[in-house]
């Protein structure tokens, strides 16, 4: 097998599955910033033209970010819709993070104007819609439209953390984007969390809140 068909037999188009004669659209959700001590949590929903086809398209993970930033374009191109969000710091520390992700998850789906009749997520159960919500386990490795969700949402947060790292100099937001990386740490220690930024209920974060109560 050459390298062009190798790079073919990679195409992610496990949606093929679900669609039928009721159901000739649907869309992909899936997040970014999960895990990171501080910025936002980002999602993005993308609908795709039936049979749309594109082997570059993967899981945002697998991809270098210039990469990344390519298709991040051509998803926008040649989606029939796509949506993109993104909840606070602030939101996360009071709703928790799985709940302020489904809540991003539905602003970047509320943002579709196309007609659809399925929503496929990255392994996140979802109610409340006017069609079925399937959550796929590794659904960015099994579907295009969840992969190319992916990229949205890791290429928006990743964007929007090097506006952050121009805003707060000193903590190295734009090299680990808010991951709890020994640099990271080390900004926290020297400097201390940035109100807004920060996830105050995020342990790393939440010791520096309780040193300071402990100094009153």
């Amino acid at each position: 097998m050459d390298v062009a068909q190798l790079k073919k037999s990679k195409t992610l188009n496990f949606e093929k599955n679900y669609y039928s004669s009721e159901i000739t659209a649907i869309v992909g959700v899936d997040e970014a910033g999960r895990g990171p001590l501080a910025g936002p949590v980002f999602a993005a929903a993308v609908v795709f033209k039936k049979g749309y086809k594109n082997p570059d398209i993967n899981d945002s993970k697998q991809l270098s970010e210039k990469k990344r930033e390519a298709l991040f374009e051509v998803i926008k191109e040649n989606a029939l819709g796509y949506g993109i969000a993104m909840v606070d710091a602030d939101t996360i520390d009071k709703l928790n993070i799985y709940e302020a992700t489904k809540v991003c998850m539905r602003k970047a789906i509320e943002q579709i104007e196309c007609d659809y009749q399925l929503i496929l997520s990255d392994a996140m159960p979802m109610k409340g819609f006017k069609c079925p919500v399937e959550p796929l386990i590794k659904g960015d490795a099994k579907c295009l439209c969840i992969a190319a969700a992916s990229i949205l949402a890791k290429v928006s947060r990743d964007r929007y953390m090097k506006e952050l790292d121009e805003k707060y100099p000193g903590y190295g937001f734009g090299v680990h984007k808010g991951y709890g990386t020994k640099m990271h740490m080390e900004a926290l220690e020297k400097l201390g969390p940035i109100e807004g930024v920060h996830r105050k209920t995020y342990a790393p974060v939440a010791k520096f809140y309780s040193q300071q109560l402990h100094l009153f």
